[in-house]
């Protein structure tokens, strides 16, 4: 654009004149905006038609991007009321955000025109200001309470994301209140058919059968618990959150299903009972920490009997070269700690322990969905959420989740279910069949 040529041809001999926030972005996005872009200054950028838009309305806001650059200044912004989008509702701004992903590329500037950015900012605006209520303590001052992956730190970890409101999960999960990835058994399939189809899938996948003994660990609102026992097994969940507890064992006494399912509010550690036909493990590997990869399969694999079967489904990224660490937004507003690997390092982890791997694959897509019916059903009960919890933290589950089903539909990240089996000393697995088991 005219404005980003001319800005980045001027001398550096302190001749140049302020440069406005729309021009500032137009510099680190070379000219090309996908949206339209307006700021408190009163300057504009991007198509004057774009359906989609940003508004940046305050100076505070100006700090946040710019203490913050990345998701986690714009989240800031945004959580905080000082950036607003438009074209979007904040229960689910997926088509914004796709945008975002596809079309803007930032590039840094010349040191010359960084200079003169700088400048145009102010320095007033370059000191880190504090961040909204709604963002998680402070990386360091999570660390002083207490060491990562400890049970203390994991149960304020897990309470931080999980015990927000059950009527609040209740709107955006719908009747199943599951909040792990679902399998659409078709395209046109609800949330409410996929979850159940999930249960399915796994209590298929583990052989499981009247009589038998599941445990679940980080087992949530106890769907899969209450899915095995109303096919007659024995069943022990155990979670960190005391509400999901609650609810969970509220649930069970609905359906009439004391006599073989139970949920429990501890850490997964604690359990004492041992000679599992199968444990199923849905969504709290992330929670884990990589580092502790080989005791938590360890322990796994000790709950087990021989020719017993562990599902692992969790979060994966696309390859195994990355970080484990989340992104600042994901770590200071949803998953304090959370850590993410790719599903060689998880299947490789299972194997060092002795257990046999038989089968594994990749729900990225379902995930995806997954998570537009989430947003959708935000979107339909938004004025309640709103109420329930507040608008700042409805708009930081909107803009996770929406988030979410950009990182899965452009291979960001994945989601893996891992099968193994307990052998013996000699290999024998139980008697498996030679082929898959259960119903895709």
């Amino acid at each position: 654009m005219t404005t980003f040529r001319e800005r980045t041809q001027e001398s550096s001999g302190g001749s140049e004149g302020k440069l406005t926030l729309a021009e500032i972005l137009e510099i680190f996005a070379a000219g090309r905006l996908p949206l339209k872009f307006t700021a408190y200054d009163g300057s504009s950028a991007g198509p004057e038609d774009a359906p989609l838009g940003l508004d940046l309305k305050t100076p505070r806001g100006t700090t946040y991007l710019a203490t913050a650059p990345g998701d986690l200044g714009l989240a800031r912004a945004y959580v905080s009321g000082d950036l607003e989008p438009q074209g979007v509702h904040p229960g689910d701004p997926y088509e914004l955000l796709t945008a975002l992903a596809e079309k803007l590329d930032f590039k840094r500037p010349p040191a010359r025109v960084l200079a003169q950015v700088i400048r145009s900012v102010g320095i007033e605006h370059l000191v880190p200001i504090a961040p909204p209520p709604q963002e998680a303590l402070p990386r360091w001052r999570r660390i002083a309470e207490g060491l990562r992956h400890s049970k203390t730190r994991d149960a304020e970890a897990i309470q931080h994301h999980y015990d927000v409101s059950n009527t609040f999960y209740e709107w955006v999960l719908g009747p199943s209140m599951t909040y792990t990835c679902a399998c659409y058994p078709h395209a046109e399939a609800s949330l409410e058919e996929a979850q159940e189809n999930k249960y399915r899938l796994v209590f298929e996948k583990l052989r499981l059968k009247p009589g038998d003994r599941l445990l679940d660990v980080g087992c949530g609102w106890g769907g899969m618990v209450r899915y095995a026992a109303r096919h007659g097994v024995k069943a022990i969940g155990v979670t960190l959150s005391r509400q999901q507890a609650s609810w969970a064992q509220q649930a069970i006494a609905d359906e009439g299903l004391g006599d073989l399912a139970e949920v429990r509010h501890g850490d997964y550690r604690d359990v004492r009972e041992s000679q599992f036909d199968a444990v199923s493990s849905i969504g709290l590997t992330e929670h884990i920490g990589v580092a502790n990869y080989p005791s938590y399969f360890r322990f796994l694999r000790s709950k087990l009997r021989t020719g017993g079967l562990l599902l692992n489904h969790c979060i994966t990224r696309h390859d195994n070269k990355q970080g484990a660490t989340a992104g600042g937004f994901i770590d200071r507003y949803v998953f304090p700690d959370g850590e993410l690997t790719g599903s060689g390092r998880i299947i490789t982890e299972i194997q060092d322990v002795g257990l046999e791997v038989v089968h594994e694959e990749n729900l990225r897509q379902h995930y995806a969905m997954t998570l537009r019916d989430w947003c959708r059903n935000l979107v339909e009960h938004w004025d309640e959420a709103v109420a329930e919890v507040g608008l700042p933290t409805a708009k930081v589950w909107g803009l996770y989740m929406a988030g979410s089903r950009v990182g899965f539909e452009q291979n960001a990240i994945q989601l893996h279910q891992v099968l193994a089996v307990k052998v013996d000393e000699r290999g024998n697995d139980g008697g498996l069949p030679l082929r898959p088991w259960w119903s895709a």
